[in-house]
């Protein structure tokens, strides 16, 4: 068993650390990093380089955390005993991947999109309710952050509700939920003080 987690958590962080909005931000000539609040995630790049880059940065953070979920699931572990575990384990690893990867010196996103393309690749039943959740409180809320955090939150409600008992699984899900509020320490701090940026607010590129 704890081969097969050693080697999930390797693979995901392998495929999470993937930026994608670094490789869409130098698309556009543009080094995110260097804008806004400087992560390589799909919000700074919504904000950096407009709704396109955004979705791209979007669809490139979910895609990374899904295939290597569906590799240890269907290629490299089938039919291993506690599979749902190993692709909780896998995510993980995408997440670590995304927010601390090694290449850009462990500074990397927040680890939203991945946690979501986690969470579907793991349980595509909560697909339904977590895209919902989190469209419907950003555009009530206007705070990507708030939708963020309870997206984050949900993965460990879930997997109470969906897999009662499983207290490995629990803890997992709760290391997604840390990662989320540590990396977004700085926005819980700007939503006490009233200071946290809305959906739609750009950044000024230079010479563009």
């Amino acid at each position: 068993m704890f081969l097969q987690i050693l080697l999930c958590l390797v693979l995901g962080y392998l495929f999470g650390c993937f930026s994608t909005g670094y490789f869409v931000g130098k698309l556009n000539k543009v080094d995110i990093r260097n804008y806004g609040s400087g992560n390589v995630g799909t919000t700074n790049a919504l904000r950096t380089l407009g709704a396109k880059a955004g979705a791209l940065t979007l669809l490139g953070d979910v895609i990374k955390a899904v295939i290597p979920i569906v590799l240890i699931r269907y290629v490299i572990l089938p039919g291993a005993d506690f599979s749902q575990l190993l692709a909780l384990y896998t995510g993980l690893g995408v997440v670590l991947g995304h927010n601390y990867p090694v290449w850009m010196g462990f500074k990397g996103g927040k680890g939203i999109a991945a946690t979501g393309g986690v969470m579907a690749a793991f349980d595509p039943l909560i697909i339904p309710i977590g895209l919902p959740l989190f469209v419907g409180v950003v555009a009530i809320t206007r705070y990507v952050s708030i939708g963020s955090l309870l997206v984050a939150l949900l993965l460990p409600v879930w997997v109470v509700i969906r897999y009662p008992g499983e207290i490995h699984m629990l803890i997992v899900s709760l290391v997604f939920l840390a990662l989320a509020i540590l990396k977004h320490r700085s926005n819980i701090k700007r939503l006490l003080n009233g200071t946290e940026n809305k959906i739609g607010q750009r950044v000024k590129i230079e010479n563009k």
